[in-house]
């Protein structure tokens, strides 16, 4: 329980900014924002021109035959044109907001909350010890001291702190992945995405943490390769042996979760298997230049978790095709 509070308030920061400060948050949480505050401003003004104009002519009182008749009486034309403008407008934002169903507030709700709590966690790490403290102290003091707890509850529970990180970012990889599919937050399906960090939580977090720790001693204590070489077979052995074991089990576990027979299952692994090892060549090498040269064997799976964001929005997606294809087989 510890370390799950401390990485939805720290380390789950890292995770979600991903997500929540992307390009297209705004689009992403709110679709139907293109009805804005600039309604709302003509509104306002032609209300204003409309209620101005009938006041002139209730208060002036403009005989039928003065030349201002017609001048009054085409810009009341134009000003009631307007007005059934305005009722449109209105209209339309009205059927806006009707068409955010439950589903819509509810997923909206959870990634708002999520990200409100995550971000007044993270800033509130050195709350008390603030004061007299310069802005540039506090822009450099409030990262530091959240990577100092990160790894500080990461050295006392390590299993359950990366396992939690991998749970977060597998959930936001496939609500990545369903919305890249075109799907409305509205329409997104939660089910899935629990499916998802199911799999992160009891597969690759604690699979990637022995890993990790079991590559890092066979190569430095049984094999003794430790020179700045060494990290090209670590990359080597990963894509070919662990890369490939890791994809197959997430297809294994999101199957059982979803009580598929054991046909489907291995079909399944049949047909993702060299789409997903093609698919990771083009991002996982590169990646592992990184992981295995430069970071420390106990924050790889973090930096690896971070690049993950990508790769489970692709397996999410090979995997949501994979239930699509079993389906049209059976009705077929």
């Amino acid at each position: 329980m510890k370390a799950a509070a401390f990485f939805f308030g720290r380390s789950g920061f890292l995770c979600l900014l991903a997500l929540f400060f992307s390009g297209h948050t705004a689009a992403f949480l709110f679709p139907t924002a293109d009805v804005s505050s600039l309604h709302i401003t003509k509104t306002r003004g032609q209300f204003s021109r409309i209620h101005a104009v009938r006041d002139e002519v209730i208060d002036v009182g403009v005989p039928a035959n003065d030349s201002r008749s017609s001048d009054t009486s085409t810009s009341l034309t134009q000003l009631q044109e307007q007005k059934g403008e305005l009722r449109f407008d209105a209209e339309a934002i009205l059927s806006q907001i009707k068409v955010m169903d439950k589903n819509t507030i509810i997923n909206t709700s959870i990634f708002a909350i999520a990200l409100v709590t995550v971000v007044f966690q993270v800033l509130s790490v050195d709350i008390g010890i603030t004061r007299g403290w310069s802005a540039e102290e506090i822009a450099y003091r409030v990262p530091l001291d959240n990577w100092n707890s990160y790894n500080a509850i990461l050295a006392s529970a390590p299993i359950q702190t990366k396992s939690i990180t991998s749970a977060t970012v597998y959930a936001i990889g496939d609500t990545i992945a369903q919305r890249t599919e075109g799907t409305e937050i509205g329409e997104l399906d939660r089910a899935r995405i629990g499916r998802s960090l199911a799999a992160g939580l009891i597969g690759h977090g604690p699979l990637s943490h022995y890993w990790y720790q079991i590559s890092e001693d066979f190569f430095n204590n049984v094999l003794m390769w430790t020179d700045w070489w060494s990290f090209i077979p670590k990359v080597v052995i990963d894509q070919t042996l662990w890369g490939p074991f890791w994809n197959n089990s997430y297809i294994v576990l999101l199957g059982v979760m979803q009580l598929q027979k054991p046909s489907q299952v291995w079909a399944d692994i049949k047909r993702t298997t060299i789409p997903l090892v093609v698919s990771g060549l083009k991002l996982w090498p590169l990646a592992h230049c990184i992981t295995y040269g430069l970071v420390p064997v106990e924050n790889r799976l973090l930096w690896v978790d971070l690049v993950e964001i990508v790769w489970v929005t692709i397996l999410a997606t090979q995997a949501a095709g994979s239930v699509e294809h079993n389906e049209a087989s059976e009705k077929n």
